[in-house]
């Protein structure tokens, strides 16, 4: 039995290839699981990139968690100060998970060249920034070294140096309104050392960053007042929870916020990838189910006569399925490697040339970002193997149908 087993599992996978009716079918189906795996990896790499990304970019702004005064303050802008002289500051050891956490303070502004003017907010940082979550958008220039004493140089985007029309090494002036707004505006001169680009414009558009001791002596603080802390954390997955233990932690008289409170509307939107991407793999595994379907169908009914023989010498009907199904799942195994050799080639070569461009406007990235998961991959890859060899479990129960001695003499 084995040996008529392995001659007729043999023929199927011969003569399907010969046969002018099946080739093309078979091709079509191999060719469908390939574009499906594509289409699923990408969908996974690019959604997940782009949530990282813009992520990653809150997270570099803002830290992942602010800690501020209770108050009902809602602008970037801090108001009251709140003393640096914190149990959690500067190291926080009521709390696990904690990586970094800095003193920040920010100021409203007006930067005017002689050609132009914009507002801004003028955020304020210390000796203990980190500033290697804003290095890697810098496009020239350096960070601004506030080892020292206080001192004048700032960075700010690419966005509002090309419209004030300036570059690394200019020195502009920028205006500072006084706390109630009465009287002469404080009058700050900056030399600027660096330009970033982060592509997210909310934040181009906004923010130059330097030293803190301007915002405190606008505002005529202590040096030991600052406007908030950002807390920055090993496991951003762990945010809600950490959010939660850190909100615990603190003296009652202060909040914190998480990223994802604080800007709502673009984690709400960010979620919907997780529905496109869903529903981009719910489709395009019924398309190639289909696909065999049509081709395992194609396969029985011409090879009625084999099955016929097979049956005749004493083959079950599930071991003739077994034969048609150990065919597809090569068939499917086939369009997989395909697949995810053109999907991963593709992937990476955006990964590393970043061929396809965004719109920071609407996307916060310039780049389609890639986040390549193996597991992810992996798990896609087994569920289509899976998914697939079950459904194909119905159209081989034809096998049953198929009388032995109507499938010898069916021509």
């Amino acid at each position: 039995m084995n040996l008529e087993y392995f001659i007729a599992s043999r023929l199927v996978s011969a003569k399907s290839h010969k046969s002018s009716v099946s080739a093309p079918i078979i091709k079509i189906a191999v060719t469908a699981i390939a574009i499906s795996i594509i289409m699923m990896i990408g969908a996974i790499a690019t959604g997940v990139g782009l949530q990282d990304k813009i992520r990653e970019k809150i997270s570099a702004f803002n830290g992942n968690i602010i800690i501020s005064n209770f108050d009902d303050n809602q602008s970037e802008v801090s108001v009251e100060p709140l003393s640096s002289h914190q149990p959690f500051y500067p190291s926080f050891k009521g709390v696990e998970g904690i990586s970094h956490i800095q003193a920040v303070a920010s100021k409203a502004g007006i930067i005017r060249t002689e050609k132009a003017f914009e507002g801004i907010i003028f955020k304020g940082v210390g000796k203990d920034y980190q500033w290697s979550s804003l290095s890697e958008y810098l496009v020239s220039g350096r960070v601004p070294n506030l080892k020292a004493g206080l001192n004048e140089e700032v960075i700010l985007s690419e966005y509002l140096a090309n419209k004030l029309e300036l570059k690394v090494g200019d020195k502009f002036n920028t205006f500072f309104m006084k706390e109630g707004g009465n009287g002469i505006p404080n009058l700050r001169r900056f030399v600027l050392v660096g330009i970033y680009n982060s592509g997210f414009q909310e934040f181009d558009a906004t923010y130059i960053i330097g030293d803190i001791r301007h915002v405190q002596r606008i505002n005529k603080w202590r040096a030991d007042q600052v406007g908030s802390f950002e807390v920055f954390l090993d496991d951003f997955d762990q945010l809600d929870e950490k959010g939660k233990e850190i909100y615990d932690a603190i003296p009652s008289t202060l909040n914190s916020v998480t990223i994802k409170e604080k800007y709502a509307n673009i984690f709400d939107w960010l979620q919907l990838f997780d529905v496109n991407i869903l529903v981009i793999i719910i489709i395009m595994v019924i398309v190639a189910t289909i696909n065999m379907v049509v081709a395992l169908l194609v396969l029985i009914l011409e090879r009625t006569q084999m099955v016929g023989m097979l049956k005749a010498l004493g083959a079950n009907n599930w071991s003739v399925r077994k034969i048609f199904l150990y065919n597809a799942a090569h068939l499917i195994i086939r369009g997989l490697l395909w697949g995810n050799g053109i999907g991963i080639g593709v992937l990476l070569i955006q990964k590393y040339f970043g061929v396809v461009k965004l719109r920071p406007e609407n996307y916060y990235v310039n780049v389609a970002p890639v986040s390549l998961d193996i597991a992810s991959i992996v798990l896609v890859n087994l569920g289509t193997i899976i998914v697939c060899l079950l459904l194909l479990l119905i159209p081989s129960y034809i096998i049953t149908r198929i009388s032995p001695v109507k499938a010898i003499r069916f021509e």
